[in-house]
């Protein structure tokens, strides 16, 4: 079954789907924010098949999120660097590893964010840096900026008659 690509869609969170939408990828990322850059260290971690970990890594590269940097002539090998772009990716992975421990670890959390200075364990939130207000506030919302499309409008569209089908149901 052929992938459908979402880099042509207009919408941000599919855009970046295109990039690191495959769990592999993102389990990448989240190595190399801890620090590793050389093949071997994603293979032994990971447990990824070298071909699968070479397809994923290239894709990361072409997606502009890893650079490859040559660390040795003979035989030819790499260090995988994060960009700016990839290094964006640190707080999505917060947020991931923050929602999953709330919700999927009954055990408790195998993984924290902590302070490195005091040790203490942080909580990630998402603030608007303009108000500081915490983005799960209800006064937030998603609304079409001026670049989207006719199929992002009508998406959009669609959405704000469920709202208004929820609003009237609630009120029923």
């Amino acid at each position: 079954m052929k992938r459908t690509p979402f880099a042509a869609m207009s919408c941000p969170i599919a855009r970046g789907l295109d990039r690191v939408g495959e769990w592999w990828s993102i389990l990448i990322l989240r190595d190399a924010l801890q620090g590793l850059t050389r093949f071997d260290e994603f293979e032994r971690s990971l447990g990824i098949a070298p071909n699968m970990l070479a397809r994923r890594l290239a894709g990361l590269v072409d997606g502009g999120l890893m650079e490859k940097r040559a660390y040795s002539e003979r035989p030819r090998r790499y260090d995988y660097v994060l960009t700016e772009r990839g290094r964006d990716f640190r707080e999505v992975v917060q947020a991931l590893l923050a929602w999953g421990n709330r919700h999927f670890a009954p055990e408790g959390p195998s993984m924290l964010i902590v302070d490195r200075t005091t040790g203490l364990a942080a909580e990630p939130i998402l603030v608007d840096s303009v108000s500081g207000k915490s983005l799960a506030d209800p006064i937030f919302e998603i609304r079409p900026g001026p670049a989207l499309g006719s199929r992002g409008l009508a998406r959009q569209a669609l959405i704000a008659a469920a709202r208004v089908r929820h609003e009237a149901e609630s009120r029923s």
